[in-house]
């Protein structure tokens, strides 16, 4: 059964930086492009960060420069590298895995990431 589990959300202060991690399993991870959504109160989910099986790479204009997405197919894990947070990336945070020629999308429960002072 595919899974996928978020880790490393909490409190920091404006300016300062937090680690996400997705650790993914039940699924051949390496094939499939790996996402973090976010989604705020009253707000639609927004893609954040996408990294394709061989690394390439896409983000929001609204985290470029200050978000890094990776992926470590050894260990079946994605990560979300944020600095110089604002108030604004206050949100749950969530990984998604995708392989749209099989049509198959799993999604993690999130981790919550707060920006305040």
């Amino acid at each position: 059964q595919a899974q996928l589990v978020e880790s490393g959300g909490g409190l920091v202060q404006p300016g300062g930086s937090l680690r996400l991690s997705c650790a993914a399993s039940g699924f051949a991870f390496i094939t499939y492009d790996m996402s973090w959504y976010r989604q705020a109160p009253g707000k639609e989910r927004e893609l954040v960060a996408t990294i394709s099986p061989g690394g390439s790479t896409n983000y929001a204009d609204s985290v470029k420069g200050r978000f890094t997405i990776s992926r470590d197919n050894a260990k079946n894990t994605v990560s979300l590298q944020m600095n110089s947070l604002k108030p604004e990336d206050t949100a749950m945070y969530l990984c998604k895995a995708n392989r749209t020629v099989l049509l198959r999308t799993y999604w993690g429960q999130g981790t919550q990431v707060t920006v305040s002072s």
